[in-house]
């Protein structure tokens, strides 16, 4: 089994002040609506992720996510990201993590939920 790496919310929002990574909030879209967006993250849905974060994909052609920072996922409470990254290492990602906590603890954090 891969490690995960497990990273706090304050860490990944400095790590998007100095703009060092993609943060991508794989939550469905329902939840978005119900609870809000984090400001500057990128959505792509779980079930999505593993195709749309393919080096091939038109995310990373069209520069929505860049190939050379770290992926930061995050979702409510932190357990479908780490299953995400858990998956995502195994297909040979390297530069992944995911926030503990999840939306929870980033909207007890600096970031801002639009």
């Amino acid at each position: 089994m891969s490690e995960i790496k497990i990273i706090k919310a304050d860490e990944a929002y400095k790590m998007v002040q100095e703009n060092k990574c993609n943060l991508i909030d794989i939550r469905e879209l329902n939840e978005l609506e119900l609870t809000g967006k984090v400001e500057g993250a990128s959505h792509i849905p779980m079930g999505n992720l593993e195709t749309l974060l393919d080096p091939n994909s038109d995310v990373f052609k069209n520069g929505k996510i860049d190939k050379d920072k770290e992926v930061v996922l995050f979702c409510a409470g932190g357990i479908r990201s780490e299953m995400s990254v858990k998956s995502l290492t195994e297909k040979g990602f390297k530069n992944i993590s995911h926030i503990e906590g999840g939306f929870g603890s980033i909207s007890n954090s600096s970031f801002k939920i639009v």
